[in-house]
């Protein structure tokens, strides 16, 4: 079986939401000393300006599944690149804190959205032999929208355009949000859609399109799980039986944000530039946050399956442990702040291959089929719930702290997790979901 052209640009296209999703994530933390200074920020309203995307995104991710199951994955993509490319304009062209504020509301909807539908797409579109991997180009994507915006800020940075700099720095997202749009105009809606909505002969010839071995076959089994998918939509997912494995959704979703990972990443400027760092050199080192991040999910994806994901994640909470309190301790010191740089760099590639490449693989095997999308989509509000009031308090938090008291808190929380991982969460590597189901339920 070969990899069909039709096959590899669909799934580029799809893909490329995950990009644009890493990259509008993180693209503010070029410009909040700039919207401080322009709008007047305090340290409450430059939170709510960085969570109100993340709000945004919950509601994106809430609202999307259904769009999905209505129009199609395809089309539905549609309507986020729309939504990223009027969030960037509008952002480049706000002219107040409250219309920023809405526009970067709707660019989180774009971020939410593509979050729960790009990887579905892909799933939908790919043959069993490929899912996998291709699946993981969407997370990969993100993580190198993560990079390309912190290089983006960098570059943008040493033009010398005053305070009209942020705007660029945000505005420049519109270029991919345009390909991306125009792009998914390209590519067909998934053969499971299509079989949705009885358009059999449509839903065979994509299957061919993808290269299916045997698409007839393929389409028998599809019409077939789909049948099941609706007598198990009843099922309720809040059992005393599925306890524990709502207790682990819920709890590494939590662990995860409360690590501080998305407060470093969204704040990186601001948090070398209190090191001691020049304002420039504040954005060239954030692009080794960039590299760290995009290495340490790489060597996470190789590890997962050989080592499992609770040996990941105890020496991944063991090792941003030591990183945050020794970070925790040089602000509280003020001595040799310049090592805070490489140890948040050690600690984004310590995340990375832990709770980073974990969290979404762990909460897909824990929960039993009939209600795993339920489970999923709990696990993913716990996360990104909790990463919009970490994103609004951090802040707040130096504000009327000091800048070591969130890194005391996040360490806490990773000494914390190390001790539930060990005592409480099951390895899940090598288990069928049926067993896993078995040894879970109950």
């Amino acid at each position: 079986m070969r990899m069909t052209s039709s096959l590899f640009r669909s799934t580029a296209v799809g893909a490329l939401g995950g990009f644009l999703f890493g990259f509008d994530t993180v693209v503010i933390s070029g410009t909040t000393s700039l919207l401080t200074k322009v709008f007047d920020l305090t340290p409450k309203s430059l939170g709510l300006t960085v969570s109100i995307a993340l709000w945004g995104t919950v509601a994106g991710c809430i609202l999307a599944g259904p769009l999905g199951q209505r129009i199609g994955g395809r089309n539905a993509l549609r309507i986020m690149g729309i939504l990223y490319m009027i969030s960037a304009l509008g952002c480049a062209f706000a002219w107040s804190w409250p219309s920023l504020m809405i526009f970067r509301f709707i660019g989180g909807l774009g971020i939410g959205g593509s979050s729960v539908l790009g990887p579905v797409y892909i799933a939908e579109l790919a043959p069993a032999k490929w899912r996998g991997r291709l699946v993981g180009l969407f997370q990969a994507n993100v993580v190198l929208g993560i990079l390309f915006a912190y290089i983006s800020n960098w570059w943008i940075a040493r033009l010398g355009l005053g305070l009209m700099e942020w705007r660029w720095q945000l505005g420049i997202a519109a270029v991919p949000a345009i390909l991306f749009t125009v792009l998914l105009y390209t590519i067909p809606q998934s053969s499971r859609f299509l079989i949705t909505q009885n358009s059999l002969e449509d839903a065979l010839a994509v299957l061919k399109m993808m290269g299916t071995e045997d698409p007839e076959h393929e389409l028998s089994e599809i019409r077939s799980s789909l049948h099941s998918e609706r007598l198990e939509k009843s099922q309720p997912l809040f059992q005393w039986s599925l306890r524990l494995p709502i207790f682990l959704a819920i709890t590494i979703g939590l662990f995860n944000q409360f690590s501080g990972i998305n407060a470093i990443l969204y704040y990186a400027n601001d948090i070398f530039a209190a090191a001691g760092l020049s304002r420039l050199s504040t954005f060239s080192q954030s692009i080794y946050i960039g590299l760290a991040n995009l290495i340490g999910t790489a060597i996470g994806m190789l590890l997962i399956d050989k080592i499992g994901r609770k040996l990941l994640l105890l020496i991944g909470a063991a090792g941003t442990f030591v990183c945050l309190l020794l970070t925790a301790r040089i602000f509280s010191s003020g001595i040799d702040q310049g090592r805070v740089v490489w140890l948040l760099v050690t600690f984004i590639c310590l995340f990375s291959l832990s709770q980073g490449a974990v969290i979404w693989v762990y909460i897909s095997e824990i929960f039993p089929t009939k209600v795993r999308s339920k489970g999923q989509s709990l696990g993913g509000s716990a996360h990104w719930i909790s990463d919009a009031v970490i994103a609004a308090l951090f802040p707040l938090a130096v504000a009327q702290f000091s800048r070591s008291a969130p890194f005391y808190f996040f360490a806490a929380m990773t000494a914390v997790q190390f001790v539930v991982v060990l005592f409480i969460y099951p390895e899940t590597k090598g288990a069928t979901l049926e067993q896993l189901q078995a040894r879970l339920e109950g």
